[in-house]
């Protein structure tokens, strides 16, 4: 059982290696890390206590002033995008922060209970999860609820029974994942795309070209070109916050602390516990996303804890860094220059001896 505190201080103290972020290390074997650098800051999303508040997608267009979306044709009206009750539908350039609503349903035959409302007695027995985030009685009723599913009956004359649908509501917050290895940070032929001090990956506006090469580079699919504008645009973890010694807007304004953030090292211990609590509780669909170092990217400066598959939320189940085999294929494409260039020459030098 992790303890979450309810408010985490920005600075310990004046020396700017004493920060959040702990002391500087003497070496590093992030990618792309100088030698020396403040501590490797992440996200960790805790999907299980979100209750789809949207006050991370606020905040995050509010901080960085972000216009609004036009992925969906509304960029001059408010409503939803078609897809239940979201209405950013995507990550895209103009949210770098997108709460997905994903409704879960399946029907189960029970007896039709003797006392009290259909389904009542289930959600009775149904144990509450052991969250322990700011203590608040109401708060913990919204994280059960989103955590264990409610009963809906509908009684069946003809056979006595109740059809109880069973409804749950997954809901999670996405942002870019600042992957340890970023493809995205290799394509770049402007260097508008960096890593910071703080091991994440932002884009800098104003040498950005439109060149659009780092969008299909994504494996996640995160970062996207602005329209009429051509530049590309994504998360950059509040970098301006960051060197300010602030958390991230987002984690600031979430009420649940379903996203937190700090010193990655620790939030993946934190994950680590949260998911052992969780499934010693039952919850044996839950799952961490991004945590695994050995994936396909190094791991993830963002990552999440799932009740689901992460197909489920729209992630890719198996994400690889795009140019993982980008050294093979130079060498392949430098191998078989020198062919033709050998075979041109052969036949050169053929033609004269003749």
């Amino acid at each position: 059982m992790t303890t979450v505190s309810s408010a985490s201080p920005a600075f310990t103290g004046n020396d700017p290696q004493n920060r959040l972020f702990g002391p500087l290390p003497d070496v590093s074997a992030e990618a792309g890390y100088e030698p020396e650098h403040p501590k490797r800051v992440g996200f960790f999303t805790d999907t299980s206590v979100c209750i789809g508040c949207k006050a991370c997608e606020v905040a995050c267009k509010e901080w960085n002033t972000l216009p609004m979306d036009d992925s969906h044709g509304t960029r001059d009206t408010l409503g939803l995008s078609g897809m239940s009750y979201d209405n950013t539908g995507m990550l895209g350039a103009n949210s770098w922060r997108h709460v997905a609503f994903i409704e879960q349903a399946r029907t189960v035959d029970l007896p039709m209970p003797s006392v009290g409302l259909p389904g009542a007695n289930a959600r009775q027995e149904t144990a509450e999860p052991d969250i322990d985030v700011r203590g608040e009685d109401t708060l913990a009723r919204a994280q059960a609820s989103v955590l264990n599913a409610e009963a809906l009956s509908e009684f069946d004359p003809q056979t006595g029974h109740s059809a109880d649908r069973e409804i749950r509501w997954l809901m999670s917050s996405d942002v870019c994942k600042h992957c340890t290895h970023a493809g995205c940070l290799d394509v770049c032929p402007t260097g508008a795309l960096f890593r910071t001090e703080f091991g994440t990956v932002v884009v800098q506006q104003d040498i950005c070209n439109g060149c659009g090469y780092c969008v299909p580079a994504c494996p996640y699919g995160v970062i996207d070109q602005r329209k009429g504008d051509g530049r590309v645009f994504k998360c950059t973890m509040c970098y301006d916050r960051l060197t300010d010694g602030l958390m991230p807007a987002c984690a600031t304004a979430c009420p649940t602390q379903s996203i937190q953030f700090g010193d990655l090292d620790e939030l993946q211990e934190r994950a680590d516990a949260r998911l052992a609590t969780l499934q010693a509780q039952g919850v044996e669909s839950a799952r961490l996303y991004g945590r695994d170092e050995n994936d396909g990217v190094g791991g993830a400066g963002a990552f999440f804890l799932l009740l689901d598959e992460p197909e489920v939320y729209g992630l890719p189940p198996d994400p690889v860094v795009t140019t993982r085999d980008l050294p093979a294929m130079w060498r392949a494409a430098a191998t078989g220059a020198a062919m033709i260039v050998g075979v041109a020459l052969s036949a050169v030098l053929g033609s004269r001896k003749r």
